[in-house]
């Protein structure tokens, strides 16, 4: 068996598929979505279609060390993002090979489903109480929200607004993770984390960029809820001192730009020896979901997953409009189940993410100012 064709595919809202033909007509789907720089992730197929196509698409752990190590270059969202969506597209070709799931070929199941968690809120948090509502009809019984919107480096603690929305969502019986989302910087890290912990939250995510893993650790020593990380982090040697640190309880990695299926399950396995849970980002598309949920399948100490359903960034295009099956990624009483088919477990609608990626996207990210008019994080 030899791959013959590699395809990537500009899907909206915001995503882009990989599809992986071998030459006897077996195929995988995988997602290389890597939100705002799509074109990018696109053109360093290039190099790998130049080195995989007539390799035999089932020696996955070598192609993954040639793609990630062969280019002497190594690492950064752009290359793992391509090679986590090449990665879940040959786990996926195997799994259909063979006809067994991703996660029996990676050691045999350890859960039957996961407990997900939808979004709430918007960019710039607001009508928590209505939404967490409707997530509560869903059937889910956690849900994430942005903290604040900008906020800068030095303002007088007025923090009393993301304590009462996390209490309107707590009101309508939700467990809430609060995503600080890189925007606040330490000074009011400190402040904001200090105020919300009486709240009993899940966690608080991204607290402070994961470039500063000094601010990190000393956030840690001065609250207990527990700190998540991880999203802006695409290898094993990137989360590698942060486990070492001490300073993070749960990691996020994100299976279309650390890796994939492959890196995420090794990077999964570090964390249980630090006593760190997963909880994969999945703000992203379906293959992106399916690949999470065969990592839940086999990975001990994953704790919840992210689902993007309904998340205020699908306009035009939801989480499953591509799904044939999209029972498969539905959550029931708020609960993913383990996908049960061969590969990645989901059937794609060919012909609508072609048409799709006839109209393609050209999504970015928006940028915020400070009142003085100096740049915002997002």
């Amino acid at each position: 068996m030899k791959i013959a064709r590699i395809e990537t595919f500009l899907v909206p809202p915001r995503w882009v598929f990989v599809r992986v033909e071998a030459d006897d007509g077996t195929f995988g789907w995988g997602e290389a979505s890597l939100e705002g720089h799509a074109e990018a992730v696109i053109g360093a197929f290039e190099a790998f279609r130049d080195r995989f196509v007539g390799a035999d698409p089932r020696r996955i752990e070598d192609i993954w060390q040639v793609a990630y190590r062969g280019g002497f270059y190594r690492g950064g969202p752009v290359m793992m993002s391509a090679l986590s969506g090449l990665d879940q597209a040959l786990w996926d070709l195997k799994g259909r090979h063979y006809g067994i799931p991703a996660w029996e070929m990676l050691g045999g199941k350890v859960r039957d489903k996961i407990r997900a968690y939808a979004w709430i809120g918007g960019d710039r948090p607001d009508d928590v109480a209505s939404a967490a509502k409707v997530r509560r009809d869903q059937g889910f019984s956690a849900i994430k929200m942005n903290a604040t919107a900008e906020l800068d480096y030095l303002v007088a603690p007025k923090l009393d607004d993301v304590v009462e929305r996390v209490k309107a969502a707590q009101a309508e019986g939700m467990d809430v993770g609060l995503d600080f989302h890189g925007r606040v910087h330490r000074a009011m890290a400190k402040q904001l984390a200090k105020a919300l912990e009486p709240l009993g939250l899940l966690f608080i995510e991204e607290p402070i960029l994961s470039e500063n893993p000094e601010a990190l650790t000393q956030l840690a020593n001065l609250v207990s809820i527990p700190i998540a990380v991880g999203e802006r982090l695409y290898s094993r040697w990137d989360f590698k001192p942060f486990l070492a640190s001490g300073a993070v309880d749960i990691i996020q990695p994100d299976l279309s730009h650390a890796g994939g299926l492959s890196e995420c399950r090794r990077i999964a396995a570090m964390a249980e020896s630090f006593d760190v849970g997963v909880a994969p980002h999945c703000p992203l598309g379906p293959l992106a979901l399916a690949a999470c949920l065969q990592l839940a399948g086999c990975a001990p100490n994953l704790v919840i997953q992210e689902m993007s359903l309904g998340i205020h960034y699908n306009q035009g295009h939801d989480l499953l409009n591509f799904c044939s099956n999209p029972d498969v990624l539905t959550p029931v009483d708020g609960f993913l189940p383990i996908p049960e088919g061969p590969g990645l477990g989901i059937e794609i609608d060919e012909a609508a993410v072609r048409a799709a990626h006839a109209e393609g996207h050209r999504w970015r990210n928006p940028i915020w100012r400070y009142q003085d008019g100096s740049f915002a994080e997002w």
